[in-house]
């Protein structure tokens, strides 16, 4: 689900990043970005993350750059800092990581 305001659209993640579900995520995360100037990502609701996703997650950022626009990642569940972690790349994104209580 994407709510759009000034230029600016969230877009809510409710499934599972993973390699099963990559086709259509890209496509939607490419769709989004390509709508806005700044793109907020709201992943609390991701169950699973793998490399996959993580991967999702690069190359919305990098089109955002290569555009001159914006991509946050303003929600993140424990799978998504999770593997964040693991691969050090918590501040590359440079979004404050909030967890759900």
């Amino acid at each position: 689900m994407a709510k759009a305001n000034s230029g600016r659209k969230t877009l809510t993640i409710s499934e599972d990043m993973t390699i099963y579900n990559a086709l259509e995520q890209k496509a939607l995360l490419l769709k989004a970005l390509n709508g806005c100037q700044e793109l907020d990502l709201d992943l609390l609701k991701v169950g699973e993350m793998d490399t996959t996703g993580f991967q999702l997650l690069l190359l919305t950022k990098r089109e955002a750059i290569k555009a001159n626009k914006s991509m946050r990642l303003t929600a993140h569940s424990k799978s998504v800092t999770d593997l964040l972690d693991l691969y050090n790349m918590g501040s590359y994104f440079g979004d404050p990581v909030w967890l759900d209580s």
